[in-house]
């Protein structure tokens, strides 16, 4: 498909959160407006409806140009090839399934994509942010080894992800072929891998280490980790520490089975430096047995040196046996881990738009 920033197309575009709705377009990457925000009345889908089909149309009002269709993340569980959501948590309103893809069209006569927000977020970074960055430095090198495959994770309240395999975003049966927050925890093997990465991980090791009471949030923990706030430093340690090791085990496994780049976004990723050392160290680590946790061999990009190890040409010519000819040959198979530079909604806007583009 073309680069996105090069598509002269608007697809309006909606960040869909449980407090507020907002709204935008985009053309050849980037905003075009002010975002045009509205409270999403979640407990009350008639006024919820209408309020989207009002931010839709002040968006399009605004346009200088004609959208060719509306594209955004919205929860699940959804039918979202058919633009059906089911029951939200988030949204009370929404029960019973309603067709809110068909009544878009139905009201701008212009096709409605919707997907899963980590669905979107891989996508963006696979199209606009970390796969795109690393290819464009691989040619610089001179390498002829490309990257296609991203496996996009997003950290905060919940544990997200999307899968992307050479431009394509893999939906699965269901549209959910990345529910990453319900795989295995071989940390805590009798919960699920989100008890470990979320918010209230963190909270709930710093807690339990500490018999606190008070209500602290996981910037609260980080402080006192830095020692910017009162409190048990060592235990806000383990708190990212512990959170990092359950984030290592979860990515271990989706890179065993997907084998692609690994980037993270989401609200704790400002912590990174906290909890990214423990990923590594499981990533690098061995099981019980002395196997290797990856075949692979895994870099942080976030370190300039990996990075320019990452990167490096390391190929070799070998003789095509019986024959005279020479081709190249990079014995060592390499991935790598990255904190996204996209704000997870700049990433989630820019999947929705590059995949409206592809279906389009």
């Amino acid at each position: 498909m073309s680069n996105i920033y090069f598509d002269n197309r608007i697809v309006m575009t909606l960040d869909a959160g449980g407090t507020n709705f907002v709204f935008n377009a985009i053309q050849e990457g980037k905003t075009l407006i002010d975002p045009i925000k509205k409270p999403a009345n979640g407990d009350n889908l008639d006024l919820c409806l209408q309020t989207m089909l009002n931010g839709f149309g002040e968006v399009k009002d605004k346009l200088s140009g004609q959208p060719v269709a509306i594209s955004f993340a919205f929860p699940g569980p959804a039918d979202y090839p058919n633009g059906i959501i089911g029951d939200l948590g988030n949204l009370p309103a929404f029960r019973g399934g309603v067709a809110l893809g068909p009544m878009l069209e139905s009201h701008f006569n212009i096709p409605v994509f919707i997907q899963n927000d980590g669905d979107l977020y891989a996508y963006g970074e696979a199209l606009g942010g970390i796969l795109p960055e690393i290819n464009d430095e691989l040619e610089k090198q001179g390498s002829a080894k490309r990257y296609k495959n991203v496996i996009g994770l997003t950290l905060g309240t919940g544990f997200g992800a999307g899968l992307v395999h050479n431009n394509v975003l893999i939906g699965g049966d269901n549209s959910i072929a990345a529910e990453v927050w319900n795989i295995g925890n071989t940390i805590s093997p009798e919960r699920n891998a989100e008890e470990g990465v979320s918010t209230r991980a963190i909270v709930n090791v710093y807690n339990n280490a500490t018999g606190n009471t008070e209500t602290l949030m996981p910037k609260d923990i980080f402080d006192i980790a830095l020692g910017d706030k009162p409190g048990n430093k060592e235990a806000a340690m383990k708190a990212f520490h512990t959170f990092g090791t359950h984030l290592g085990d979860a990515v271990a496994n989706l890179i065993n089975l997907f084998d692609g780049i690994v980037v993270i976004g989401g609200g704790l990723t400002g912590a990174s430096k906290l909890y990214m050392p423990a990923v590594l160290e499981v990533l690098k680590g061995n099981f019980a047995d002395g196997q290797a946790r990856l075949v692979q061999k895994i870099y942080c990009l976030d370190n300039e040196q990996d990075k320019d190890a990452f990167c490096k040409l390391d190929s070799h010519q070998i003789k095509v046996p019986f024959t005279e000819k020479m081709v190249d040959y990079s014995p060592e198979q390499k991935v790598a881990v990255a904190t996204s530079k996209l704000d997870a909604s700049e990433a989630i806007a820019l999947g929705a738009y590059a995949y409206a583009l592809s279906q389009l």
